[in-house]
Protein backbone atom coordinates (compact mmCIF):
# COMPACT_ATOMS: atom_id res chain seq x y z
CA UNK A 1 0.00 0.00 0.00
CA UNK A 2 1.09 3.27 -1.06
CA UNK A 3 -0.46 6.39 0.60
CA UNK A 4 0.51 10.25 -0.46
CA UNK A 5 -0.70 12.99 1.60
CA UNK A 6 -2.12 16.38 -0.43
CA UNK A 7 -4.54 19.17 0.55
CA UNK A 8 -8.27 18.16 0.12
CA UNK A 9 -10.11 21.36 -1.95
CA UNK A 10 -13.55 19.31 -2.65
CA UNK A 11 -15.38 17.11 -0.54
CA UNK A 12 -15.66 13.35 -1.16
CA UNK A 13 -14.59 9.76 -1.24
CA UNK A 14 -14.24 7.76 -4.35
CA UNK A 15 -12.11 4.99 -5.81
CA UNK A 16 -11.14 4.23 -9.16
CA UNK A 17 -7.92 3.87 -11.36
CA UNK A 18 -5.35 6.40 -11.26
CA UNK A 19 -5.10 8.30 -15.04
CA UNK A 20 -2.14 10.46 -15.36
CA UNK A 21 -2.59 13.35 -17.96
CA UNK A 22 -0.41 13.78 -20.44
CA UNK A 23 -0.44 17.04 -22.90
CA UNK A 24 0.55 17.57 -26.22
CA UNK A 25 4.32 18.64 -26.35
CA UNK A 26 5.87 21.08 -28.59
CA UNK A 27 9.36 21.90 -29.04
CA UNK A 28 9.31 25.16 -30.83
CA UNK A 29 12.58 26.50 -32.40
CA UNK A 30 13.20 29.60 -34.13
CA UNK A 31 12.57 29.47 -37.64
CA UNK A 32 12.78 31.81 -40.34
CA UNK A 33 10.58 32.06 -43.35
CA UNK A 34 10.72 33.90 -47.05
CA UNK A 35 6.48 33.96 -47.56
CA UNK A 36 6.14 36.77 -44.39
CA UNK A 37 2.42 37.22 -45.75
CA UNK A 38 1.53 33.52 -45.69
CA UNK A 39 2.67 32.85 -42.22
CA UNK A 40 0.74 35.98 -40.92
CA UNK A 41 -2.43 34.48 -42.18
CA UNK A 42 -1.74 31.02 -40.62
CA UNK A 43 -1.75 33.03 -37.36
CA UNK A 44 -4.85 35.15 -38.36
CA UNK A 45 -6.41 31.71 -39.15
CA UNK A 46 -5.37 29.47 -35.96
CA UNK A 47 -6.42 32.80 -33.94
CA UNK A 48 -9.93 32.50 -34.97
CA UNK A 49 -10.18 28.39 -34.57
CA UNK A 50 -8.92 29.32 -31.11
CA UNK A 51 -11.56 32.33 -30.57
CA UNK A 52 -14.69 30.03 -32.13
CA UNK A 53 -13.74 27.30 -29.76
CA UNK A 54 -13.06 29.63 -26.91
CA UNK A 55 -16.56 30.63 -27.34
CA UNK A 56 -17.94 26.89 -27.52
CA UNK A 57 -16.52 26.13 -24.45
CA UNK A 58 -17.97 29.71 -23.00
CA UNK A 59 -21.25 28.00 -23.85
CA UNK A 60 -20.57 24.88 -21.89
CA UNK A 61 -19.21 26.24 -18.82
CA UNK A 62 -22.46 28.96 -18.75
CA UNK A 63 -24.87 25.90 -18.90
CA UNK A 64 -23.19 23.60 -16.71
CA UNK A 65 -21.53 25.96 -13.83
CA UNK A 66 -23.03 29.40 -14.59
CA UNK A 67 -22.02 33.13 -16.20
CA UNK A 68 -18.71 33.57 -13.96
CA UNK A 69 -16.83 30.54 -15.10
CA UNK A 70 -18.08 31.19 -18.39
CA UNK A 71 -16.64 34.60 -18.17
CA UNK A 72 -12.98 33.20 -18.28
CA UNK A 73 -13.60 31.53 -21.63
CA UNK A 74 -14.84 35.40 -22.99
CA UNK A 75 -11.43 37.05 -21.18
CA UNK A 76 -8.99 34.78 -23.02
CA UNK A 77 -11.07 35.83 -26.30
CA UNK A 78 -10.68 39.07 -26.14
CA UNK A 79 -6.72 38.46 -25.15
CA UNK A 80 -6.52 37.32 -28.11
CA UNK A 81 -8.04 40.06 -30.22
CA UNK A 82 -6.06 42.47 -28.22
CA UNK A 83 -4.05 44.36 -30.61
CA UNK A 84 -0.80 44.51 -28.41
CA UNK A 85 -0.60 40.90 -28.18
CA UNK A 86 -1.54 39.99 -32.24
CA UNK A 87 1.12 43.57 -32.87
CA UNK A 88 4.03 42.03 -31.05
CA UNK A 89 3.24 38.67 -33.21
CA UNK A 90 3.15 40.57 -36.50
CA UNK A 91 6.06 42.42 -35.61
CA UNK A 92 7.53 39.34 -35.28
CA UNK A 93 6.49 37.80 -38.55
CA UNK A 94 7.33 40.50 -40.90
CA UNK A 95 10.77 42.42 -39.04
CA UNK A 96 12.42 39.20 -38.18
CA UNK A 97 10.83 36.55 -40.55
CA UNK A 98 9.91 34.48 -38.05
CA UNK A 99 7.36 31.45 -38.72
CA UNK A 100 3.87 31.76 -36.62
CA UNK A 101 4.46 29.33 -33.75
CA UNK A 102 8.63 30.90 -33.02
CA UNK A 103 6.44 34.48 -33.49
CA UNK A 104 3.69 33.47 -31.00
CA UNK A 105 6.60 31.96 -28.67
CA UNK A 106 9.00 34.83 -28.51
CA UNK A 107 5.67 37.14 -27.81
CA UNK A 108 4.60 34.55 -24.69
CA UNK A 109 7.76 34.84 -23.57
CA UNK A 110 7.69 38.99 -23.51
CA UNK A 111 4.40 39.20 -22.07
CA UNK A 112 4.83 36.26 -19.69
CA UNK A 113 8.39 38.02 -18.00
CA UNK A 114 6.77 41.19 -18.08
CA UNK A 115 3.98 39.90 -15.80
CA UNK A 116 5.99 37.99 -13.44
CA UNK A 117 8.07 41.15 -13.03
CA UNK A 118 5.23 43.26 -11.67
CA UNK A 119 4.97 43.03 -7.91
CA UNK A 120 1.04 42.69 -8.04
CA UNK A 121 -1.09 39.49 -7.95
CA UNK A 122 -3.74 40.31 -10.35
CA UNK A 123 -1.07 40.69 -12.43
CA UNK A 124 0.98 37.87 -12.04
CA UNK A 125 -2.25 35.75 -12.17
CA UNK A 126 -3.04 36.56 -15.88
CA UNK A 127 0.26 34.85 -16.72
CA UNK A 128 -1.40 31.32 -16.49
CA UNK A 129 -4.10 33.00 -18.84
CA UNK A 130 -1.36 33.80 -21.12
CA UNK A 131 0.05 30.61 -21.00
CA UNK A 132 -3.29 28.72 -21.69
CA UNK A 133 -4.22 30.62 -24.39
CA UNK A 134 -0.67 30.60 -26.02
CA UNK A 135 -1.04 26.65 -25.51
CA UNK A 136 -4.21 26.49 -27.51
CA UNK A 137 -2.75 28.85 -30.72
CA UNK A 138 0.27 26.79 -30.79
CA UNK A 139 -1.72 23.10 -30.87
CA UNK A 140 -3.90 24.28 -33.90
CA UNK A 141 -0.68 25.54 -35.57
CA UNK A 142 0.62 22.17 -34.73
CA UNK A 143 -2.02 20.73 -36.29
CA UNK A 144 -2.84 18.89 -32.35
CA UNK A 145 -5.62 17.35 -31.37
CA UNK A 146 -7.78 18.25 -27.94
CA UNK A 147 -6.00 15.47 -25.39
CA UNK A 148 -8.75 12.99 -24.14
CA UNK A 149 -8.97 10.43 -21.21
CA UNK A 150 -8.72 7.32 -23.24
CA UNK A 151 -10.25 4.73 -21.09
CA UNK A 152 -13.86 2.95 -20.89
CA UNK A 153 -14.41 3.31 -17.29
CA UNK A 154 -14.34 6.48 -15.02
CA UNK A 155 -11.24 7.48 -13.77
CA UNK A 156 -9.03 9.05 -10.90
CA UNK A 157 -7.23 11.68 -13.06
CA UNK A 158 -3.83 13.02 -12.21
CA UNK A 159 -1.54 15.81 -13.42
CA UNK A 160 0.06 18.47 -12.36
CA UNK A 161 -2.29 20.95 -12.80
CA UNK A 162 -4.95 21.26 -15.08
CA UNK A 163 -5.28 24.80 -17.02
CA UNK A 164 -9.87 26.55 -17.16
CA UNK A 165 -9.71 24.72 -20.76
CA UNK A 166 -8.79 21.25 -20.05
CA UNK A 167 -11.16 21.23 -17.24
CA UNK A 168 -13.34 22.49 -19.47
CA UNK A 169 -13.34 20.27 -22.04
CA UNK A 170 -12.83 17.17 -20.51
CA UNK A 171 -15.73 14.21 -20.51
CA UNK A 172 -17.01 15.12 -16.64
CA UNK A 173 -18.29 11.67 -16.98
CA UNK A 174 -15.24 9.86 -17.22
CA UNK A 175 -13.72 11.37 -14.31
CA UNK A 176 -14.49 10.59 -10.71
CA UNK A 177 -11.89 12.78 -8.83
CA UNK A 178 -8.90 15.06 -9.82
CA UNK A 179 -5.70 14.78 -8.18
CA UNK A 180 -2.54 17.44 -8.44
CA UNK A 181 1.19 17.84 -7.86
CA UNK A 182 0.45 21.39 -7.63
CA UNK A 183 -2.42 24.01 -7.54
CA UNK A 184 -4.34 25.95 -4.59
CA UNK A 185 -7.27 26.09 -2.90
CA UNK A 186 -8.55 28.59 -5.15
CA UNK A 187 -7.22 27.45 -8.57
CA UNK A 188 -9.38 26.85 -11.51
CA UNK A 189 -9.42 23.05 -11.03
CA UNK A 190 -9.98 23.62 -7.25
CA UNK A 191 -13.00 25.59 -7.67
CA UNK A 192 -14.67 23.51 -11.03
CA UNK A 193 -14.53 20.12 -8.91
CA UNK A 194 -16.11 22.02 -6.03
CA UNK A 195 -19.15 23.73 -8.37
CA UNK A 196 -19.57 20.11 -9.91
CA UNK A 197 -19.21 18.47 -6.78
CA UNK A 198 -15.69 16.31 -8.07
CA UNK A 199 -13.55 15.44 -4.81
CA UNK A 200 -9.80 16.67 -5.47
CA UNK A 201 -6.51 16.73 -3.84
CA UNK A 202 -3.86 19.27 -4.47
CA UNK A 203 -0.54 19.31 -3.73
CA UNK A 204 -0.11 15.02 -4.22
CA UNK A 205 4.16 15.58 -4.81
CA UNK A 206 4.42 11.74 -6.42
CA UNK A 207 1.46 11.06 -7.21
CA UNK A 208 2.51 11.27 -11.17
CA UNK A 209 4.92 7.87 -10.94
CA UNK A 210 4.07 6.22 -13.77
CA UNK A 211 4.21 2.79 -12.36
CA UNK A 212 1.07 4.13 -10.43
CA UNK A 213 -1.20 4.32 -13.77
CA UNK A 214 -3.85 2.45 -13.78
CA UNK A 215 -3.76 1.37 -10.13
CA UNK A 216 -6.74 1.63 -8.20
CA UNK A 217 -7.06 4.40 -5.91
CA UNK A 218 -9.04 5.81 -2.95
CA UNK A 219 -9.02 9.25 -3.10
CA UNK A 220 -10.38 11.76 -0.16
CA UNK A 221 -11.10 15.18 -0.59
CA UNK A 222 -11.65 15.81 2.65
CA UNK A 223 -8.66 14.85 4.32
CA UNK A 224 -6.08 14.83 1.41
CA UNK A 225 -5.46 10.90 1.24
CA UNK A 226 -4.62 9.60 -2.13
CA UNK A 227 -4.05 5.86 -1.35
CA UNK A 228 -2.65 3.24 -4.15
CA UNK A 229 -3.11 -0.36 -3.98
CA UNK A 230 -5.14 -0.34 -0.33
CA UNK A 231 -4.44 -3.06 2.21
CA UNK A 232 -7.33 -4.43 3.29
CA UNK A 233 -8.21 -2.78 6.70
CA UNK A 234 -7.91 0.58 4.79
CA UNK A 235 -10.26 -0.37 1.90
CA UNK A 236 -12.61 -1.30 4.19
CA UNK A 237 -12.39 1.98 6.11
CA UNK A 238 -12.85 4.11 2.88
CA UNK A 239 -15.53 2.02 1.83
CA UNK A 240 -17.14 2.73 5.12
CA UNK A 241 -16.92 6.86 4.56
CA UNK A 242 -18.53 5.84 1.32
CA UNK A 243 -20.82 4.47 2.78
CA UNK A 244 -21.67 6.89 4.94
CA UNK A 245 -21.69 9.84 2.88
CA UNK A 246 -24.33 7.94 0.44
CA UNK A 247 -26.59 7.19 3.60
CA UNK A 248 -26.00 10.79 4.71
CA UNK A 249 -26.75 12.55 1.18
CA UNK A 250 -29.98 10.68 1.21
CA UNK A 251 -30.51 11.46 4.85
CA UNK A 252 -29.98 15.85 3.78
CA UNK A 253 -32.58 15.17 1.07
CA UNK A 254 -35.42 14.44 3.01
CA UNK A 255 -34.56 18.00 4.91
CA UNK A 256 -36.18 19.88 2.17
CA UNK A 257 -38.98 21.86 2.93
CA UNK A 258 -37.87 21.77 6.58
CA UNK A 259 -36.94 25.12 8.52
CA UNK A 260 -33.04 25.64 9.30
CA UNK A 261 -33.90 25.55 13.18
CA UNK A 262 -32.07 24.16 16.43
CA UNK A 263 -34.14 21.17 18.44
CA UNK A 264 -33.89 24.84 21.16
CA UNK A 265 -35.85 26.86 18.83
CA UNK A 266 -33.46 29.02 17.38
CA UNK A 267 -33.59 29.17 13.79
CA UNK A 268 -31.88 30.72 11.12
CA UNK A 269 -32.27 31.55 7.23
CA UNK A 270 -29.79 29.92 4.85
CA UNK A 271 -29.83 31.57 1.50
CA UNK A 272 -27.34 31.30 -1.68
CA UNK A 273 -24.67 33.25 -3.36
CA UNK A 274 -25.03 32.81 -7.33
CA UNK A 275 -23.33 35.20 -10.10
CA UNK A 276 -26.08 34.44 -12.88
CA UNK A 277 -29.46 34.13 -13.68
CA UNK A 278 -28.61 30.51 -14.54
CA UNK A 279 -27.44 29.87 -11.14
CA UNK A 280 -31.52 30.32 -9.98
CA UNK A 281 -31.92 26.54 -10.71
CA UNK A 282 -29.21 24.77 -8.52
CA UNK A 283 -30.98 27.39 -5.74
CA UNK A 284 -34.44 25.97 -6.07
CA UNK A 285 -33.26 22.67 -6.34
CA UNK A 286 -31.39 22.67 -3.01
CA UNK A 287 -34.05 24.42 -1.26
CA UNK A 288 -32.14 27.78 -0.74
CA UNK A 289 -34.44 29.83 1.12
CA UNK A 290 -33.49 32.57 -0.88
CA UNK A 291 -30.95 34.69 -2.77
CA UNK A 292 -28.19 36.46 -0.45
CA UNK A 293 -25.87 37.86 -2.48
CA UNK A 294 -26.26 37.93 -6.60
CA UNK A 295 -22.93 39.24 -7.42
CA UNK A 296 -24.47 41.96 -10.19
CA UNK A 297 -20.76 42.52 -11.03
CA UNK A 298 -21.03 39.34 -14.17
CA UNK A 299 -23.38 41.30 -15.92
CA UNK A 300 -20.65 43.99 -16.64
CA UNK A 301 -17.39 41.49 -16.76
CA UNK A 302 -19.68 39.42 -19.73
CA UNK A 303 -20.08 42.39 -21.72
CA UNK A 304 -17.44 44.60 -23.72
CA UNK A 305 -19.40 47.46 -22.97
CA UNK A 306 -21.69 48.62 -20.19
CA UNK A 307 -25.05 47.14 -20.09
CA UNK A 308 -28.33 48.74 -20.62
CA UNK A 309 -30.90 49.20 -18.50
CA UNK A 310 -33.27 47.41 -20.33
CA UNK A 311 -30.54 44.11 -20.17
CA UNK A 312 -30.01 44.42 -16.39
CA UNK A 313 -33.80 44.91 -15.54
CA UNK A 314 -34.34 41.21 -17.65
CA UNK A 315 -32.04 39.59 -15.48
CA UNK A 316 -33.39 40.98 -12.10
CA UNK A 317 -37.13 40.59 -13.26
CA UNK A 318 -36.33 36.76 -14.31
CA UNK A 319 -34.20 36.26 -10.94
CA UNK A 320 -36.90 37.75 -8.91
CA UNK A 321 -39.51 36.12 -10.92
CA UNK A 322 -38.33 32.43 -10.18
CA UNK A 323 -37.36 32.56 -6.53
CA UNK A 324 -41.20 33.68 -6.32
CA UNK A 325 -41.54 35.62 -3.67
CA UNK A 326 -37.96 34.70 -1.82
CA UNK A 327 -35.43 37.42 -1.01
CA UNK A 328 -33.52 37.82 -3.63
CA UNK A 329 -30.38 40.27 -2.28
CA UNK A 330 -28.44 41.95 -5.04
CA UNK A 331 -25.32 43.41 -4.63
CA UNK A 332 -24.55 46.75 -6.61
CA UNK A 333 -21.71 46.74 -8.77
CA UNK A 334 -18.38 45.64 -7.61
CA UNK A 335 -15.82 46.04 -10.37
CA UNK A 336 -12.27 46.70 -9.67
CA UNK A 337 -9.82 44.81 -7.53
CA UNK A 338 -9.23 41.29 -9.16
CA UNK A 339 -12.50 41.72 -11.87
CA UNK A 340 -11.88 43.82 -14.29
CA UNK A 341 -13.59 45.20 -17.20
CA UNK A 342 -11.46 46.82 -19.96
CA UNK A 343 -14.25 49.11 -20.97
CA UNK A 344 -14.53 50.99 -17.53
CA UNK A 345 -10.82 52.31 -18.85
CA UNK A 346 -9.44 51.77 -14.94
CA UNK A 347 -6.31 53.13 -14.64
CA UNK A 348 -3.52 51.23 -13.30
CA UNK A 349 -3.11 50.49 -9.47
CA UNK A 350 -0.73 49.46 -7.21
CA UNK A 351 -2.64 48.23 -4.65
CA UNK A 352 -6.09 47.72 -6.51
CA UNK A 353 -7.48 45.88 -3.56
CA UNK A 354 -7.77 49.47 -1.93
CA UNK A 355 -8.22 51.48 -4.49
CA UNK A 356 -11.17 52.53 -6.70
CA UNK A 357 -13.63 49.69 -6.84
CA UNK A 358 -17.30 48.77 -5.72
CA UNK A 359 -19.35 51.57 -4.22
CA UNK A 360 -16.42 54.02 -4.70
CA UNK A 361 -16.30 53.56 -8.36
CA UNK A 362 -20.26 53.66 -8.28
CA UNK A 363 -20.03 57.07 -6.36
CA UNK A 364 -17.28 58.08 -8.90
CA UNK A 365 -19.61 57.36 -12.04
CA UNK A 366 -22.99 57.68 -10.98
CA UNK A 367 -24.54 57.83 -14.42
CA UNK A 368 -23.23 54.17 -14.32
CA UNK A 369 -25.01 53.48 -10.76
CA UNK A 370 -28.46 55.46 -11.69
CA UNK A 371 -28.47 52.22 -14.53
CA UNK A 372 -28.35 49.80 -12.19
CA UNK A 373 -30.28 51.26 -9.48
CA UNK A 374 -33.23 52.15 -12.42
CA UNK A 375 -33.15 48.36 -13.12
CA UNK A 376 -33.44 46.79 -10.04
CA UNK A 377 -36.38 49.36 -9.06
CA UNK A 378 -37.92 48.15 -11.80
CA UNK A 379 -37.42 45.10 -11.28
CA UNK A 380 -38.49 45.16 -7.58
CA UNK A 381 -42.44 44.38 -8.81
CA UNK A 382 -41.84 41.08 -9.99
CA UNK A 383 -40.53 39.83 -6.18
CA UNK A 384 -39.05 40.46 -3.49
CA UNK A 385 -35.89 42.36 -3.81
CA UNK A 386 -33.41 44.27 -1.45
CA UNK A 387 -30.02 46.34 -2.73
CA UNK A 388 -26.95 45.52 -0.84
CA UNK A 389 -23.89 48.15 -0.91
CA UNK A 390 -20.60 47.01 -1.29
CA UNK A 391 -17.26 48.30 0.20
CA UNK A 392 -18.93 50.78 3.11
CA UNK A 393 -15.96 52.69 4.83
CA UNK A 394 -18.07 55.63 5.99
CA UNK A 395 -21.77 56.86 6.80
CA UNK A 396 -21.61 59.87 3.83
CA UNK A 397 -21.22 56.91 1.74
CA UNK A 398 -24.52 55.70 3.09
CA UNK A 399 -25.94 58.54 2.71
CA UNK A 400 -24.93 58.92 -0.77
CA UNK A 401 -26.51 56.07 -1.82
CA UNK A 402 -29.67 56.45 -0.23
CA UNK A 403 -29.77 59.96 -1.49
CA UNK A 404 -29.25 58.61 -5.24
CA UNK A 405 -32.14 55.43 -4.80
CA UNK A 406 -34.95 58.10 -3.62
CA UNK A 407 -34.14 60.21 -6.80
CA UNK A 408 -34.27 57.28 -8.81
CA UNK A 409 -37.52 56.41 -7.25
CA UNK A 410 -38.65 60.00 -8.23
CA UNK A 411 -37.20 59.67 -11.72
CA UNK A 412 -39.65 56.64 -11.92
CA UNK A 413 -42.63 57.99 -10.27
CA UNK A 414 -42.70 61.04 -12.94
CA UNK A 415 -42.21 58.49 -15.91
CA UNK A 416 -45.33 56.61 -14.33
CA UNK A 417 -42.68 53.41 -13.90
CA UNK A 418 -44.06 51.19 -11.35
CA UNK A 419 -41.87 49.91 -8.55
CA UNK A 420 -41.97 48.65 -4.75
CA UNK A 421 -41.43 51.61 -2.11
CA UNK A 422 -40.51 48.68 0.25
CA UNK A 423 -37.38 47.52 -1.14
CA UNK A 424 -34.83 46.84 1.74
CA UNK A 425 -31.20 48.43 1.50
CA UNK A 426 -28.37 47.06 3.14
CA UNK A 427 -24.85 47.21 3.34
CA UNK A 428 -22.22 44.49 3.29
CA UNK A 429 -19.36 44.52 6.38
CA UNK A 430 -16.34 44.00 4.66
CA UNK A 431 -13.55 47.28 5.96
CA UNK A 432 -12.33 47.36 9.60
CA UNK A 433 -13.79 51.26 8.95
CA UNK A 434 -17.49 49.28 8.74
CA UNK A 435 -17.08 47.61 11.45
CA UNK A 436 -15.97 50.35 14.04
CA UNK A 437 -19.06 52.85 13.56
CA UNK A 438 -21.52 50.17 12.53
CA UNK A 439 -23.25 51.48 15.18
CA UNK A 440 -23.93 54.94 13.45
CA UNK A 441 -24.52 52.46 10.18
CA UNK A 442 -27.18 50.44 11.65
CA UNK A 443 -29.85 53.02 12.04
CA UNK A 444 -29.40 54.10 8.24
CA UNK A 445 -30.09 51.04 7.10
CA UNK A 446 -32.42 47.72 7.33
CA UNK A 447 -29.68 44.93 7.62
CA UNK A 448 -25.82 44.31 7.02
CA UNK A 449 -24.11 41.28 5.81
CA UNK A 450 -20.85 40.33 6.36
CA UNK A 451 -18.25 39.61 3.07
CA UNK A 452 -16.34 37.50 5.63
CA UNK A 453 -13.88 36.79 2.31
CA UNK A 454 -12.44 40.35 2.03
CA UNK A 455 -13.26 41.53 5.65
CA UNK A 456 -10.67 38.80 6.80
CA UNK A 457 -8.24 39.90 4.39
CA UNK A 458 -8.45 43.68 5.21
CA UNK A 459 -8.47 42.45 9.31
CA UNK A 460 -5.39 40.76 8.93
CA UNK A 461 -3.32 43.24 6.00
CA UNK A 462 -3.12 39.93 3.82
CA UNK A 463 -3.84 40.19 0.39
CA UNK A 464 -6.20 37.04 -0.22
CA UNK A 465 -5.09 36.40 -3.81
CA UNK A 466 -1.59 36.02 -2.94
CA UNK A 467 -1.08 32.22 -2.63
CA UNK A 468 2.41 32.49 -0.40
CA UNK A 469 -0.03 34.04 2.32
CA UNK A 470 -2.40 31.09 2.81
CA UNK A 471 -0.86 30.12 6.54
CA UNK A 472 -1.54 33.92 7.54
CA UNK A 473 -5.25 34.23 5.87
CA UNK A 474 -6.58 32.94 8.71
CA UNK A 475 -10.48 33.39 8.78
CA UNK A 476 -10.72 31.61 12.31
CA UNK A 477 -8.82 34.76 13.55
CA UNK A 478 -10.29 36.37 16.93
CA UNK A 479 -9.78 39.47 14.92
CA UNK A 480 -12.24 38.29 12.40
CA UNK A 481 -14.58 36.65 14.85
CA UNK A 482 -14.79 39.80 17.08
CA UNK A 483 -15.59 41.99 14.38
CA UNK A 484 -18.34 40.09 13.32
CA UNK A 485 -19.68 40.16 17.12
CA UNK A 486 -19.96 43.78 16.57
CA UNK A 487 -21.02 44.23 13.90
CA UNK A 488 -24.02 42.02 15.12
CA UNK A 489 -24.86 43.77 18.01
CA UNK A 490 -24.75 46.76 16.40
CA UNK A 491 -27.61 45.72 14.18
CA UNK A 492 -29.18 43.70 16.35
CA UNK A 493 -29.26 47.11 19.21
CA UNK A 494 -31.29 49.12 15.87
CA UNK A 495 -33.87 45.78 15.17
CA UNK A 496 -32.10 45.10 12.25
CA UNK A 497 -30.95 41.93 10.79
CA UNK A 498 -28.00 40.62 10.06
CA UNK A 499 -26.38 37.99 7.50
CA UNK A 500 -22.82 36.17 6.72
CA UNK A 501 -22.37 35.82 3.12
CA UNK A 502 -18.30 35.03 2.50
CA UNK A 503 -16.83 31.54 3.12
CA UNK A 504 -17.13 31.46 6.67
CA UNK A 505 -21.04 30.91 6.12
CA UNK A 506 -20.22 27.44 5.49
CA UNK A 507 -17.88 26.62 7.71
CA UNK A 508 -19.06 23.25 10.22
CA UNK A 509 -16.48 24.66 12.94
CA UNK A 510 -18.34 28.21 13.42
CA UNK A 511 -22.26 27.81 12.63
CA UNK A 512 -22.93 27.62 16.14
CA UNK A 513 -20.66 30.35 16.96
CA UNK A 514 -23.04 32.40 14.50
CA UNK A 515 -26.02 31.20 16.27
CA UNK A 516 -24.49 32.08 19.69
CA UNK A 517 -23.80 35.71 17.65
CA UNK A 518 -27.09 35.87 16.53
CA UNK A 519 -26.86 35.58 13.33
CA UNK A 520 -29.77 35.72 11.37
CA UNK A 521 -28.84 34.51 8.01
CA UNK A 522 -26.41 32.81 6.18
CA UNK A 523 -25.80 32.88 2.72
CA UNK A 524 -23.85 29.91 1.00
CA UNK A 525 -23.36 27.89 -2.11
CA UNK A 526 -26.44 26.01 -3.12
CA UNK A 527 -24.80 22.61 -2.49
CA UNK A 528 -24.36 23.66 0.89
CA UNK A 529 -27.61 24.56 2.50
CA UNK A 530 -28.90 20.82 3.22
CA UNK A 531 -25.82 19.56 4.92
CA UNK A 532 -25.69 23.35 6.79
CA UNK A 533 -29.12 22.85 7.62
CA UNK A 534 -28.57 19.08 9.05
CA UNK A 535 -26.05 20.80 11.37
CA UNK A 536 -28.22 23.38 12.78
CA UNK A 537 -31.32 20.64 13.42
CA UNK A 538 -29.00 18.62 15.25
CA UNK A 539 -28.01 21.60 17.68
CA UNK A 540 -29.69 21.49 20.54
CA UNK A 541 -27.93 23.52 23.74
CA UNK A 542 -28.02 27.30 23.50
CA UNK A 543 -25.43 27.19 26.36
CA UNK A 544 -22.80 25.16 24.49
CA UNK A 545 -22.81 27.61 21.55
CA UNK A 546 -22.50 30.38 23.64
CA UNK A 547 -19.57 29.04 25.88
CA UNK A 548 -17.80 28.01 22.41
CA UNK A 549 -18.62 31.35 20.73
CA UNK A 550 -16.86 32.89 24.09
CA UNK A 551 -13.94 30.83 23.80
CA UNK A 552 -13.48 31.48 20.11
CA UNK A 553 -13.59 35.42 21.01
CA UNK A 554 -11.10 35.21 23.80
Amino acid sequence: MIKIQGKGVSDGVVSGPLYIYRRAEHRVIRKRVSDTEAEWARFQTASQVAIEQLGTLAEKAREEIGDESALLFETHQMMIEDSEFTDKIKWWIFEDELAAESALMETAIEIIDLFESIDNEYMRARVADYKDIVYRILCILCGDEDVSIDSEVPVILAGDEFSPSETMQLDKSKILGFVTTGGSSNSHTAILARTLGIPAVIGAKDVLNTEYEGKEVYLDGETGEVIIDADRQTAERMQRKMTDRQVMAEKLLALKGLPGETKDGQSVLLYCNIGSEDEVKAVLENDGEGIGLFRSEFLYLQKEDYPTEEEQFAVYRAVAERMAGKRVIIRTLDIGADKQADYFELDPEENPAMGLRAIRLCLTRPEVFRTQLRAVYRASTYGRIAIMFPMITGLWEVRECKRLCQEVREELKKEGIPFREDVELGIMIETPAAVMISDLLAPEVDFFSVGTNDLTQYMLACDRQCAGLERFVDPHHRAVLRAIKMAADSAHREGKWIGICGELAADPELTDVFLAMGIDELSVAPGNVLPLRHAIREMDDPEVRLTNMYERLK
